[in-house]
């Protein structure tokens, strides 16, 4: 397990990471930009230069992209297609996403694994833990696809049980938004951001940052949540110094 200088979730000084090792979530749709559907160049190669930025910075990265800009599970399910069937071809179209990814950032000469939860060897490796923490240890970038590997389980619950597999010091979810807020601030301009709550209070609210189990299993691993916007360039590098804005879920919400 990696070391863990900052559980809490404190600021960072501004230059170095306030965490050693993370996981980064973000949904399929973040990547489809202006487009309706499948992937915007300029949306990849953002994130992969803000990868490389983190990086930089002596971070261990470790990514769960969804695969809603290719199928989502809960919409088939919902025009008749089998709910377990449904969510196997949504864990596939993370696969796709995470390919993609992972071509992007290689071409900025990152070194990527790309390891699936359903076993798919001729485009990727399968999940084995310990290779996993292998991976980061080399300072590797490893995108983890195909959910949980299992229906019923969305890819919120995948990215806090590997974040808790890979001992990260922080899951950071990547949103439209640059936090959490206290209504929708696309819908309410006067909405307040929130710098800080426990993982009680978004259960409570029923805040829906994350669905309620990926909450709870974050709680359990003690792993605070950054929550920040996807859209801001370097955006991701800025939060791991703890600057920025952004929200941090954690056990306690100190003021």
């Amino acid at each position: 397990m990696t070391s863990t200088p900052d559980r809490d979730a404190q600021e960072g000084d501004g230059q170095r990471p306030r965490f050693k090792r993370v996981l980064l979530k973000m949904s399929g749709e973040a990547l489809l930009g202006s487009r309706q559907y499948g992937h915007d160049r300029e949306v990849l190669q953002q994130l992969a230069e803000d990868i490389r930025a983190a990086l930089a910075v002596g971070v261990e990265l470790c990514l769960v992209i969804g695969g809603g800009n290719i199928v989502r599970g809960s919409t088939l399910a919902a025009a008749g297609v089998e709910r377990a069937t449904a969510d196997y071809m949504g864990m596939l179209g993370t696969v796709i996403n995470a390919l993609a990814v992972q071509s992007v950032i290689e071409q900025l000469g990152i070194p990527t694994r790309v390891m699936s939860a359903i076993p798919m060897s001729a485009v990727c490796e399968p999940y084995i833990r310990r290779r996993a923490l292998r991976h980061l240890e080399k300072g590797r970038v490893v995108i983890f696809a195909a959910g949980t590997g299992n229906p019923f389980f969305t890819t919120d619950t995948a990215a806090a049980l590997r974040a808790a597999e890979m001992g990260c010091d922080a899951l950071l979810k990547a949103t439209q938004v640059d936090g959490v807020y206290s209504a929708d601030p696309k819908r309410y301009p006067d909405a307040e951001r929130h710098n800080r709550l426990s993982y009680l209070d978004v259960l409570a609210r029923d805040l829906r940052v994350m669905d309620a189990s990926a909450i709870s299993l974050a709680r359990e691993s003690n792993i605070p949540i950054v929550v920040f916007s996807v859209h801001a360039r370097g955006a991701l590098a800025r939060v791991l110094r703890g600057e920025g804005p952004h929200t941090v879920i954690c056990e306690e919400a100190k003021p």
